[in-house]
């Protein structure tokens, strides 16, 4: 569990996030951030390409865990299985909204989404 990572460091929950100099990987830093983000049970949670540097199995547990939550999750992603599971996608073009749904609403447009979708399964 990442409690236990933490508690771990040097410094625990204290740790200095600062890219490069920290000594941490880009994907401790992000689950340092993230449990500091957690700890209060936030009304609110903003996640702004929160698993860009998380492997695969991190992120998925990361994903299980955050779907627990009772709290409101506004996510910014790339990654696209960041988002799949949203009650609502918001689809950005040169800073306009061009498409909005579900995942399954957006593949069934063949929209921007569904190309990029596409795209990342391809890759």
């Amino acid at each position: 569990a990442i409690h236990d990572d933490i508690a771990k460091l040097p410094m625990g929950y204290e740790t200095r996030i600062a890219e490069g100099g920290s000594g941490l990987s880009g994907g401790q830093l992000q689950r340092l951030a993230i449990a500091r983000a957690l700890v209060n049970q936030p009304a609110i949670l903003v996640l702004d390409e929160a698993t860009s540097h998380l492997d695969v199995k991190t992120e998925t547990q990361f994903e299980r865990n955050l779907n627990d939550l009772s709290c409101t999750r506004i996510a910014i992603a790339h990654r696209l299985s960041t988002v799949r599971n949203a009650d609502l996608i918001l689809v950005l073009d040169s800073g306009r909204v061009v498409e909005q749904g579900t995942h399954s609403v957006l593949l069934a447009r063949e929209g921007i989404y569904a190309s990029l979708v596409q795209s990342q399964l391809n890759s």
